[in-house]
């Protein structure tokens, strides 16, 4: 079995609106999305990246904080299949980007400290509290699943910056594409 090719769903794109759906099998299907998940975002250097993002509509994410050197680590790596937010407190203002929304950076605000249940990839079910870095990526991650973008969060004349901003990048994407 060769590996899945997966690539990554950019904004306007439609399917990111979705509201993913409760996986119900923990078989070997979800078991190649995630072994390829895991790559792609390495290699995009993210550090979160939700089954949705790669045209898989499943409430399945991943998450891999880096380290003080920016290093990420396979045995940091998450796999969180059907998040539930079980608490959360306390307020972080924290610069998101988004790998379906490339090179655009804005403050968001977001609970400072989360809980969650969730199953790994065997279906069992597992307790995690999360601070800082961790529990901002995992509430932008459980975002995707409702079909939410960290942009969707912005005020309205930052939400119009944006759009102005991005439709730029777009434009330098495609003629550097070319050239």
């Amino acid at each position: 079995m060769g590996q899945m090719k997966l690539n990554i769903v950019e904004y306007p794109d439609k399917r990111l609106r979705e509201k993913s759906k409760e996986v119900k099998d923990f078989d070997a299907s979800l078991h190649q999305l995630l072994d390829a998940m895991n790559p792609l975002m390495m290699e995009t250097n993210g550090i979160g990246l939700a089954a949705i993002q790669v045209a898989h509509p499943i409430r399945a994410l991943i998450v891999n904080i880096p380290d003080e050197e920016g290093a990420q680590f396979p045995e940091n790596l998450l796999e969180i299949i059907n998040p539930v937010m079980i608490k959360k407190s306390g307020e972080a203002i924290y610069q998101e980007g988004c790998l379906s929304v490339p090179q655009f950076y804005e403050d968001v605000k977001r609970y400072e400290y989360v809980v969650i249940n969730y199953q790994d990839r065997y279906g069992n079910t597992k307790t995690l509290e999360a601070d800082g870095l961790l529990a901002i990526a995992i509430q932008h991650e459980i975002d995707h699943l409702e079909g939410i973008l960290f942009i969707d969060k912005l005020s309205y004349s930052r939400r119009k910056k944006f759009e102005k901003e991005y439709k730029r990048i777009q434009k330098e994407r495609k003629s550097s594409k070319k050239s």
